[in-house]
Formats: structure tokens, C-alpha cells, sequence
């Protein structure tokens, strides 16, 4: 279940202790990794707004996500729509990132997009030339393959866990960590 190498379509999973507040137990899901870096979205941090508090003229209860701590005035999403919109990157395992924005606003005027086929995020994740290579070194990310199923309907709450818990063995324990040992 757990592959040693982060690439395209893959999660990065935050190791308990990690240390970053901007990464703390999160599951980052990546669309872009190759010489030049690396960019992600995490998967797990929900904000508290809605996609029609972001976008004029668009209603519907889409929640927002936090997708990293770079550029939060960027919109990015995840789908599984696959062809109903044009453009869209294939991450493969039922998961595309991206594609047609006017077309994507457009099918959501018209209703024909399920809530949870789509994920949006204000922000993203970003590496620059090997630096995910370093925090690898270091033990900082666990990777995962990944399908649809596992990211659109997964609860957000106890997602890190969730993800751990199904990779079984060291993961399984590692998942029951307490945030904070010293208060254990």
C-alpha cells in the first residue's frame, strides 16, 4: 500500500510529529511532481467558507478547502468528472485536477455537478527543486497511492487517521498517536 516515492497522483501523509503548523497531520494529495518541484493540495483542512463566498455569481454549498499555505487568493480543484471537463489533468485512479473553469461554472449553474465529485481550495502546497527529495530524507511524509473513492468520500475530521489506519501494521499504531504526547 505505501510506496516510497512521492509522484503525480499520490498522497504525501504527515508523519505524527512533523512539527509544521502549516502540515500538521495533514494528507496532501499531489498533482505535479517532477525536476522542477512539487505541487499539492491538502486534502484534509476544510475552511469556513463555501465556494459561492469566494466566486460571484455562483451558489451551491461546495466547501472551500485550505489547500496549503501558498497563494490563498488561487482557487484549485480535484474531480472525478474526467471528460465533462474539457482540460482536466488525469492524476489517474478516477482523480483529475483541474480543467475548463468557464465550462466547471458553468455546469455548476446548472446543477450538474454532485458536491461530492469535487473538491475546491483556496491556496496550495509547493516544493520547490528537491526539496520534498530533503523532507523525504527525513522521514517528514509517508506516500500512498490513492483512488476517487478514498478522497471524495472519506470524512475530512478524521481523514489522516483514516488513511493510516487502512495502510495496517506501524501505520495502523501510528495513526492512534495523540496529537500532543507530552499531554498523553
Amino acid at each position: 500500500m505505501s510506496n516510497e516515492e512521492p509522484a503525480k497522483g499520490r498522497l504525501l501523509i504527515a508523519e505524527p510529529f512533523l512539527g509544521d503548523p502549516n502540515f500538521e497531520r495533514s494528507v496532501i494529495l499531489l498533482c505535479e511532481h517532477n525536476e522542477q518541484g512539487s505541487f499539492g493540495l491538502v486534502l484534509n483542512q476544510l475552511s469556513n467558507l463555501t465556494l459561492a463566498d469566494a466566486v460571484d455569481g455562483l451558489t451551491g454549498d461546495f466547501p472551500l478547502y485550505v489547500g496549503g499555505p501558498v497563494e490563498y487568493n488561487t482557487l484549485h480543484y480535484v474531480h472525478r468528472l474526467g471528460a465533462k471537463l474539457p482540460g482536466s489533468i488525469d492524476l489517474g485512479n478516477g482523480i483529475y485536477w483541474s480543467g475548463d473553469y468557464e465550462i466547471l461554472k458553468e455546469l455548476i449553474k446548472l446543477e450538474q455537478i454532485p458536491a461530492d465529485d469535487i473538491r475546491f481550495f483556496l491556496g496550495y502546497s509547493g516544493w520547490g527543486e528537491q526539496q520534498l527529495e530533503g523532507e523525504m530524507k527525513r522521514n517528514s511524509w509517508i506516500v500512498r497511492d490513492c483512488d476517487d473513492a478514498l478522497i471524495f468520500e472519506a470524512d475530512t475530521e478524521t481523514f489522516w487517521r483514516k488513511v493510516l489506519r487502512d495502510m495496517g501494521g506501524n501505520y495502523k499504531v501510528m495513526s492512534n498517536y495523540p496529537t500532543d504526547p507530552r499531554l498523553n
